[in-house]
């Protein structure tokens, strides 16, 4: 199991020369949303990770789906974005053997080899900054996107879920009355 994630992303980042700053706040892992809120941050800018079992085809890995916190995963797309036909999120006890963190702490970070890291291309294009849990629900990273992106180096696919069509207004129905004289 990955212990001292907070600490051993402190020093990916401080080795790396990245810019970026921790957030101490109360433990929030109810929502997204309630957390940007908390950090001061778009729910866009948040980093959202994914703990997924990718199988067929041959294959048989887990895999840390990164994403912004606004966008909704097609775990479809990220299956086959590693040569898998299906995936599906891990369990609670998955999440903390491969992470060191509970669900809503996971940082878009891994620390074995045992877990690949694949960012969808959209999170390093919106913002200048990005966010995320490090590891602990009551303590944030807030980190340049560039950096980011050049020291964590994921593997980038597209995997976001197509927002769905908005649909034509039903029409309206026809107008039956009477006639007065």
């Amino acid at each position: 199991m990955v212990e001292n994630v907070f600490e051993k992303l402190c020093e990916l980042f401080d080795k790396g020369g990245a810019r970026y700053r921790v957030m101490h706040h109360p433990a929030s892992g109810k929502s997204s949303q309630s957390v940007a809120e908390i950090r001061g941050t778009e729910l866009g800018q948040g980093a959202k990770a994914l703990c997924c079992t990718v199988k067929g085809n041959g294959v048989k890995l887990h895999v840390l789906g990164i994403l912004p916190a606004d966008k909704q995963a097609d775990l479809h797309k990220l299956a086959a974005a590693v040569g898998g036909r299906r995936a599906a999120l891990a369990s609670p006890e998955e999440v903390m053997d491969l992470t060191g963190s509970v669900f809503g702490a996971v940082p878009p970070v891994s620390f074995t080899d045992a877990l690949v890291v694949v960012a969808d291309p959209s999170l390093f294009t919106r913002y200048e900054e990005i966010a995320f849990n490090a590891g602990r629900l009551d303590a944030s990273i807030i980190i340049r996107t560039e950096d980011y992106r050049r020291i964590v180096a994921p593997q980038e696919a597209d995997f976001l879920r197509e927002a769905a069509p908005e649909s034509d207004p039903a029409p309206e129905p026809a107008q039956v009355g009477t006639q007065s004289a």
